[in-house]
C-alpha cells in the first residue's frame, strides 16, 4: 500500500505528542577541592592507566594517594592554590550548546553534562537523572576534539556500566541512541583554529616580527604509542594537526606539532613534546613562539599549568625569545554554535526514527553451547 500525504498526516497524530532527546555532553571534569585528589586519581588510574600500563589494580589506591601529594604540591604550593576553571567553562559550553539547539528544537532537546571523574556529575548520576525526567532517546556527545580510548572510549565505558545498572524489568528504558565520537576534521573547527592564530598574529605580532620568525606550536593531547590495540588518538590528532598546519604554512613557515605528554616511566609517548617543538623552532630562527592548543576544546590544568611550566623553562634558556600562550576555544560563541550544528542531524534521526525496544533477557547466552 502506498501512503498518500493525507494518510501520512493521519499517522502523525498517533505519535507520542512530545518526543524528546537528552544530549549527554561529556568531559573529564577537574577537581576543585584538594581533598578530592586521591579519589579523582584513583578513578583516572582505573579508567585510563589500565588501558596502556601493565599495572596491577591493587596498586591504584596507594598510587592515587601518592599522586595526590604531587598534585597538592604543584597546584597548591607552586601555583597559589590553583583551581582549574575547566568545570566552570564546561558548564558555559553546555549552556551555549543547549541554547543553540533549543532555537531549532525547543524543549524537545535538553543538554546534560557528565564528568568522567567528578561527582555529582558522574555518568551514572546524570543518566539516572535523564531517566527520571522521562527521556528515552540519548545522544552521547563527548566534547572532545579527538577520539581515543582515553577520551570517548572511557566515556562509553562509563555510560555502558551506568546503563546496565539502570535497567529495571525486562524492557530497557532507552529507545534510541546516537554518538558523536570527535570533531578533529570538522572544517569549521579547523578554520577557527587557524583564524585564532592569524588574529593573534595580526593584533600582537605582525608589527614586530617577520612571518618566518613567528614559531607556531600546535598542541595536541599526548598519546602513548601502545594502548593494547585500542585507538590511542594518534591518527586523529595527527590529521587534525596536518589540517590546521595546511591553513597556515604558506604564510607562516615555522610550524610544529607539540604533544602535551604525561611523562610516565617506561611508556613511549608521541614526539616532539611541546617543549621540544618550541626548541626546534627557536633553532630554526623563531624569535617568538606561540603555543596554540588545537587538541583541547576546554581549558584544563594541562593547557594552563603544563604550558606555563614549559614557557617558564624556555624563558630561562632563551632570554631573547618571546612566548605567547593561547587559550582553548572554550565558550567562544562561534564554537558553541558549530558544536550544536554537529549534533543536529543526529537529533533529527533520533526524533524521527522508529523507537526500538531492547529486552536484555534476549541477549544470547552463549555459555550453554559449550558443554563437553
Amino acid at each position: 500500500m502506498v501512503a498518500t500525504p493525507e494518510k501520512l498526516e493521519h499517522t502523525h497524530e498517533h505519535l507520542p505528542s512530545q518526543q524528546r532527546v537528552a544530549v549527554l555532553l561529556m568531559g573529564y571534569g577537574e577537581v576543585e577541592s584538594y581533598e578530592d585528589f586521591a579519589n579523582y586519581n584513583e578513578q583516572a588510574l582505573n579508567l585510563l592507566t589500565a588501558k596502556f600500563a601493565p599495572v596491577p589494580t591493587w596498586i591504584y589506591p596507594p598510587l592515587a594517594r601518592i599522586l595526590a601529594l604531587f598534585d597538592r604540591h604543584e597546584w597548591g604550593h607552586q601555583h597559589n592554590d590553583f583551581i582549574s576553571p575547566h568545570n566552570a567553562i564546561f558548564e558555559k559550553q553546555r549552556e551555549g550548546i543547549e541554547k543553540s539547539l533549543q532555537q531549532s528544537w525547543g524543549d524537545q532537546v535538553q543538554v546534560f553534562k557528565a564528568f568522567n571523574f567528578c561527582a555529582p556529575f558522574l555518568p551514572k548520576q546524570v543518566l539516572a537523572e535523564i531517566k527520571n525526567q522521562g527521556f528515552d532517546k540519548l545522544l552521547i556527545y563527548p566534547l572532545l576534539v579527538v577520539d581515543s580510548i582515553f577520551t570517548s572510549g572511557i566515556a562509553i565505558e562509563q555510560v555502558n556500566k551506568a546503563l546496565s545498572e539502570l535497567t529495571d524489568g525486562n524492557e530497557h528504558w532507552l529507545k534510541g541512541l546516537r554518538y558523536i565520537p570527535s570533531f578533529y576534521n570538522e572544517p569549521a573547527y579547523i578554520d577557527l583554529m587557524a583564524n585564532l592564530v592569524e588574529e593573534k598574529i595580526a593584533s600582537d605580532l605582525a608589527k614586530a616580527y617577520l612571518p618566518a620568525e613567528i614559531g607556531i606550536v600546535l598542541m595536541n593531547h599526548g598519546c602513548p604509542h601502545k594502548a593494547k590495540g585500542f585507538t590511542s588518538g594518534i591518527t586523529e590528532s595527527q590529521a587534525l594537526y596536518d589540517l590546521v598546519r595546511d591553513k597556515l604554512i604558506n604564510r607562516y613557515p615555522l610550524i610544529s606539532v607539540g604533544w602535551l605528554n604525561h611523562d610516565t616511566p617506561l611508556i613511549e609517548w608521541t614526539q616532539p613534546s611541546a617543549e621540544q617543538a618550541a626548541k626546534n623552532l627557536i633553532q630554526l630562527g623563531a624569535k617568538v613562539v606561540m603555543f596554540m592548543p588545537i587538541g583541547f576544546a576546554t581549558e584544563n590544568h594541562e593547557t594552563l599549568l603544563d604550558v606555563h611550566h614549559i614557557i617558564h623553562a624556555l624563558e630561562k634558556k632563551h632570554k631573547s625569545v618571546n612566548f605567547v600562550q593561547m587559550p582553548c576555544v572554550n565558550d567562544r560563541p562561534e564554537f558553541l554554535a558549530m558544536a550544536a550544528q554537529w549534533a543536529n542531524s543526529h537529533i533529527e534521526e533520533l526524533l524521527t526514527e522508529q523507537a526500538i525496544t531492547v529486552n536484555s533477557h534476549l541477549a544470547i547466552n552463549h555459555h550453554h553451547h559449550h558443554h563437553h
